[in-house]
């Protein structure tokens, strides 16, 4: 929702199941200590420390909700400078990147021995030689970003991968990925053959 109409309408509510971290302070959720809330005026899925704040909002009938402490600013009115400071590399939001993004997927994961994992791939449009690595689609920060300029790319799985692997290799470096299927394998294949080179790609995520 845009500024204005914030606490006018009802937002659209972030799925838990869609982040891995608080949405505001980029803190993790675990089992254990992270409880998620949502905020009432934009939606997304908050951390209690983040969601500590009430304001009236109009369409609960000026009722006081829970909201998150960015809008909860907005709503009272006042401006917090600070955080207009420079996001850093890591901080450019999925959602954000995933909606203007050459190609964007889940991907299984695996770095020098670690088990595989699922990651959701996105390569930018705006930069589009550059891996970001998210947690989750509307997580705020990436876990990783990996630089694709100069990296040889290998796709042809050992018997230990997953089926639909490839790898990306860099002197000492060594990252693999699997895809779901043959066909999502040869699209980010095709990305990534362009971007190791410095080359824009073509959108694939028509």
């Amino acid at each position: 929702l845009q500024n204005a109409e914030l606490g006018k309408r009802a937002p659209r509510w972030i799925r838990d199941n869609e982040v891995t971290m608080c949405m505001k302070c980029k803190e993790p959720f675990n089992a254990l200590t992270r409880r998620r809330h949502h905020c009432r005026a934009c939606g997304h899925v908050v951390c209690w420390k983040c969601s500590d704040y009430k304001a009236h909002l109009e369409y609960d009938g000026n009722k006081l909700n829970k909201v998150c402490k960015d809008c909860y600013h907005v709503i009272i009115g006042c401006t917090d400078s600070e955080e207009k400071k420079k996001k850093g590399i890591l901080e450019i939001e999925s959602a954000e990147v995933s909606g203007n993004s050459v190609i964007c997927s889940f991907l299984q994961y695996m770095e020098k021995s670690k088990p595989w994992q699922k990651a959701w791939c996105v390569i930018p449009k705006q930069e589009a030689v550059v891996l970001y690595m998210y947690g989750a689609p509307q997580d705020v920060k990436a876990l990783a970003t990996i630089p694709l300029l100069g990296y040889t790319v290998d796709d042809t799985p050992r018997s230990a991968d997953l089926p639909h692997s490839f790898k990306l290799t860099q002197s000492k470096s060594v990252h693999s990925f699997a895809a779901d299927n043959e066909e999502l394998k040869q699209k980010w294949l095709k990305v990534i053959h362009l971007a190791v080179k410095g080359e824009t790609p073509e959108c694939q995520n028509e």
